[in-house]
């Protein structure tokens, strides 16, 4: 199966569905096939790749979720080969209301993702800026969770109420689940207080902090308004080169996973 790697932060503006879109896009780039799920309501992630909101309809991860299609029945190609995309729209804003009320409401991501997951080298979930109950369906369904850290004053705080709802959810809902890493991101090198707390978090989590660190960049800010992944907008910007630096990275963490699979298949990614 493939790897499914949540995305979280409950912090916004940490550079989390940045990180999503262009990781998965620098990961498909790299060869491996690629799905990114867009389980965040704002739908940052299915805009950044070029697909509208309102081009949607009843094809989306809102749909999948209450069992009214099969999650393969939304996902869709995009401009990056080896890069699908689950999509989000406007409809996902009521969800957490809506599967309150439903049996397994917890797992509902997860069983959607059964059938297709073992179709991609890595599943990436860009989840919402809160630990609310699409976070926590991300978290069920994910191995691992990856998570972006903005270099400023708050960010550890944030960081342990995310890490204490990590080890919450393995107790009770998923015991697999593990911190993947954290990427440090929008780093200024000329900021004592950025340096300060990259040494701190690497000093707390000590080998759980990748070695890539993501620059703040104009390019990655302008790449979502023109629907493109930052390498595909500017392919030598600094931040198009950190994401495709932090997947190699990735891949070097998942190796072992890999290989099982291209074994298991004969060959290579799909």
């Amino acid at each position: 199966m493939g790897s499914v790697l949540a995305i979280a932060n409950q912090k916004g503006g940490v550079g989390k569905t940045t990180t999503a879109v262009n990781l998965a896009a620098s990961l498909a780039v790299a060869e491996k096939g690629v799905l990114l799920v867009d389980l965040d309501p704002q739908g940052n992630a299915t805009s950044g790749l070029g697909v509208a909101r309102d081009s949607v309809g009843r094809a989306s991860v809102y749909h999948a979720l209450l069992g009214e299609i099969p999650a393969s029945a939304a996902v869709r190609p995009t401009g990056v080969p080896n890069l699908s995309l689950l999509p989000s729209n406007a409809d996902l804003v009521g969800a957490e209301l809506e599967l309150v009320d439903l049996e397994e409401r917890e797992f509902r991501l997860r069983d959607s993702l059964a059938s297709i997951r073992n179709r991609y080298d890595f599943v990436l979930i860009d989840c919402p800026p809160s630990l609310g109950l699409l976070t926590i369906n991300a978290l069920v369904a994910a191995e691992r969770v990856l998570v972006p850290l903005q270099c400023e004053y708050y960010a550890l705080e944030g960081l342990g109420s995310l890490l204490r709802t990590i080890e919450l959810v393995r107790a009770s809902l998923n015991r697999d689940l593990a911190l993947d890493g954290v990427v440090l991101t929008m780093f200024d090198a000329r900021n004592n207080l950025a340096r300060q707390v990259m040494n701190d978090v690497r000093a707390n989590l000590p080998g759980q902090v990748y070695e890539t660190v993501v620059p703040r960049n104009v390019r990655l800010s302008e790449a979502p308004s023109h629907g493109l992944p930052a390498l595909l907008y500017d392919i030598e910007s600094k931040g198009a080169q950190s994401y495709l630096s932090l997947a190699q990275e990735v891949i070097g963490r998942h190796g072992a996973a890999l290989a099982a699979r291209a074994k298991s298949q004969g060959g290579g990614a799909t």
